[in-house]
């Protein structure tokens, strides 16, 4: 398999994954065909692309680190089945990669210094995307698959949830990685909608009421939303306006934004 023995990059946020048991889970829980189109990001030192490579005909990586790609090149396993993107993640032409192809499958243990803003780029173009899975800190996959009415559910979940569906796999201790790091992990599946269950006429309109509602959680409705929505606007939609804004679906955020623009 070669031995890659470069030392994880801290400005790359690297925490490479070396747990067996951890890796077959992630695997199984794709079910993946030979001839899937699967998008790895950030392979490292192999941990999930190897065993990617024996169950796919093809297989697509996206890595950053020179060293990482260079060593990669070297691979026999490589050879005719691995095509390398050398590029930032979060400049990813998801439309382009996928061309006329099957949907994409995306997998990675994603750095945790770019994981928010890299999965807010990949749902922006979901409709190329069939599904991912997603090594991530734990406490942001607590927030991802969080329900209303929760300490967990804020602007991150409302976003997520309304671009995809939301599953909470396996929570992963620091043992699994090298170096280890300081928090638990979790992997966390998302399946962008077929077909929005509730769709934003203004997506930016309904990001900014969202980031607004939450700015203050302990504040009503009333307050936080103060000279964007009206309490008359929240009662004509059924919402009180002394409720917070962790009580209020994914649906009710939707509606309001809609009202308003």
């Amino acid at each position: 398999m070669g031995h890659y023995e470069q030392q994880a990059k801290k400005r790359f946020g690297q925490h490479f994954l070396h747990d067996r048991g951890v890796i077959e889970r992630m695997l199984r829980a794709l079910s993946l065909s030979p001839t899937d189109r699967v998008v790895e990001i950030g392979p490292g030192p192999g941990a999930l692309t190897f065993p990617l490579l024996e169950r796919l005909t093809h297989l697509d990586i996206v890595e950053i680190d020179r060293d990482v790609i260079a060593w990669w090149q070297q691979q026999p396993q490589a050879n005719g089945k691995l095509t390398i993107h050398a590029q930032d993640a979060l400049k990813l032409d998801v439309a382009s990669l996928r061309g006329e192809g099957e949907q994409l499958r995306v997998i990675g243990n994603l750095p945790y210094n770019i994981s928010t803003p890299l999965l807010f780029h990949l749902l922006e173009q979901g409709s190329y995307i069939r599904d991912m899975l997603f090594m991530l800190q734990k406490e942001v996959v607590d927030r991802i698959t969080a329900e209303p009415d929760s300490s967990d559910y804020g602007r991150l979940s409302v976003m997520m949830q309304y671009f995809c569906t939301t599953s909470y796999l396996m929570k992963v201790g620091p043992g699994a990685f090298k170096p280890p790091p300081k928090v638990d992990s979790a992997v966390v599946y998302l399946k962008p909608w077929a077909s929005l269950p509730y769709t934003a006429n203004n997506l930016v309109a309904f990001s900014q009421l969202v980031a607004q509602a939450f700015s203050q959680r302990r504040k009503t409705l009333r307050n936080t939303l103060k000279g964007l929505v009206t309490a008359e606007h929240m009662e004509s939609l059924g919402i009180d306006p002394t409720r917070r804004a962790e009580t209020l679906a994914v649906k009710d955020f939707v509606q309001l934004a809609n009202l308003i623009s």
